[in-house]
């Protein structure tokens, strides 16, 4: 079979192409490659500097804060108990609620309290009408003065009677001894109290107590009267003053206790909650840099970055004094300073660096 010419031309022109597209590929895998702006600066010895972004941050001299854990306690806890003896017959505080100081919380059967009082009163109208006739019989010369005496003795012996009945009667009202919260009963209507019974709880939560156990490494700052600000697990923001600092460290924990009285208005706050308390010990420099800038060293130890007076990256071991929305407060770091903001992580102590310029 012939085969034709036309395919006999463009079987060579084909096989024509094929080759110059392999030996151009060959050639060109044979030739050097040109070399990148890095790869002729590492032939010479040199490498460009890692980009970082930094802020200029200035210091502040603000309070310097203790932060501690600590919760919520109430001013006063009382055991309101009976000066005498009877029966429940009324409990007119509601259990939970709010009680002005002198409310009667639990009320006692009168009994023969009531006639006691009405007995010693006649006794004193008796007592009076014999003084007065003592004295005009005196005035007149048919009574001697010892006489006179003696009945004015008896006078005042039956108004202490009267005073001592009146107080028996009035101790079948047991009152709430300050105002506050009647926290729990303890007696029901048809309970029988002895001298001593409980008639229930009431607890003081205005003013707040706060209370904190303070490091021995912080405790010698503190003193009586300075400002403190402790937020509840509830959000709430209670301000206050230290009212009392312990003298003896609890042996297990080698802290001391600190009380911290704060206004409730209303008894809001309740006893018991948690709460973060910072403390005022004094004023110093401080620097507010955002939260992302902390950092660990080589060592482990919490610390900010920031550039050298030489371009150089340095660090700075810092203790965190106060979160805010802003960022934190910082000591430890001198400034002004320039602190690497972004790229931190990426860099190293000593590290030359170029910072941007945005």
């Amino acid at each position: 079979m012939q085969i034709k010419r036309s395919y006999l031309i463009a079987g060579g022109i084909l096989a024509v192409v094929v080759a110059f597209f392999v030996v151009g590929t060959i050639v060109r895998g044979l030739a050097p490659k040109p070399k990148t702006e890095t790869q002729v600066a590492a032939a010479h010895g040199k490498t460009e500097d890692p980009l970082v972004k930094a802020a200029l941050v200035q210091e502040v001299m603000r309070p310097t804060l203790v932060s501690v854990r600590g919760r919520t306690d109430a001013n006063r806890t009382v055991v309101v108990r009976s000066e005498t003896a009877g029966p429940v017959v009324a409990t007119p505080a509601r259990e939970g609620g709010f009680v002005p100081r002198g409310a009667i919380l639990c009320r006692l059967n009168v009994d023969a309290r009531q006639a006691t009082v009405d007995q010693a009163r006649a006794a004193l109208k008796s007592r009076q009408l014999q003084r007065e006739a003592s004295e005009r019989l005196a005035a007149q010369g048919y009574r001697s003065q010892t006489q006179v005496l003696q009945d004015q003795a008896n006078l005042d012996a039956a108004t202490a009677g009267v005073r001592q009945a009146e107080v028996a009667l009035e101790q079948v009202n047991i009152r709430a001894p300050f105002a506050g919260v009647f926290d729990s009963r303890e007696a029901e209507v048809g309970s029988f109290l002895a001298p001593g019974g409980a008639c229930g709880t009431m607890i003081q939560l205005d003013p707040l107590v706060i209370i904190v156990d303070v490091s021995e490494a912080e405790v010698g700052g503190l003193r009586v009267g300075v400002p403190a600000t402790a937020t509840l697990v509830s959000g709430e923001v209670l301000s206050g003053r230290v009212r009392s600092i312990g003298r003896s460290a609890d042996p297990a924990t080698r802290t001391y206790r600190v009380e911290i009285e704060a206004r409730n208005p209303g008894g809001r706050a309740r006893s018991g909650l948690s709460a973060d308390v910072k403390v005022s010990v004094g004023s110093g420099p401080a620097l507010l840099v955002p939260a992302a800038t902390l950092v660990l060293d080589a060592a482990g130890r919490q610390g900010i970055r920031y550039i050298r007076g030489d371009g150089r990256v340095g660090f700075a071991p810092v203790q965190v004094q106060d979160e805010t929305p802003e960022g934190i407060w910082v000591t430890g770091l001198r400034g002004p300073a320039q602190v690497i903001i972004v790229g931190q992580s990426y860099v190293s102590e000593g590290q030359k660096v170029r910072v941007s310029a945005r």
